[in-house]
């Protein structure tokens, strides 16, 4: 990675667990798709919803060269997000979704171009 990884926690008590997961999870993408320009997390936790319990948000933003930026703004939503754990991994996958789908037009631009 170009520049180092920001990791934030907001509304939230600062975890080194969890700031750890969160940088193996990037070292594990960035192993497998390629470098980052930039990569930010942003771990969140809102007030109390009056009809939820406390829902973590998680938001990702990552930059990747020649395709600008992919980016996951969780809307907490999911009632599953009381844990961390869970809302960083679904925040993870979604990411990984976007980065396929960048992934395989790339190669379909590439294949087109040789053809």
């Amino acid at each position: 990675m170009q520049v180092p990884v920001q990791v934030s926690f907001h509304g939230c008590d600062h975890s080194d667990a969890i700031q750890s997961l969160i940088l193996d999870r990037i070292d594990k993408i960035e192993a497998k798709y390629g470098r980052f320009t930039h990569c930010r997390v942003v771990v969140e936790l809102p007030h109390k919803s009056p009809t939820q319990g406390k829902l973590f948000h998680i938001n990702i933003d990552m930059g990747v060269p020649g395709s600008g930026d992919i980016v996951h703004h969780d809307r907490g939503q999911n009632p599953a997000h009381e844990d961390v754990h869970v809302a960083l991994r679904d925040a993870f996958g979604a990411v990984e979704n976007q980065l396929d789908k960048v992934l395989t037009k790339r190669r379909d631009e590439q294949r087109k171009a040789v053809s």
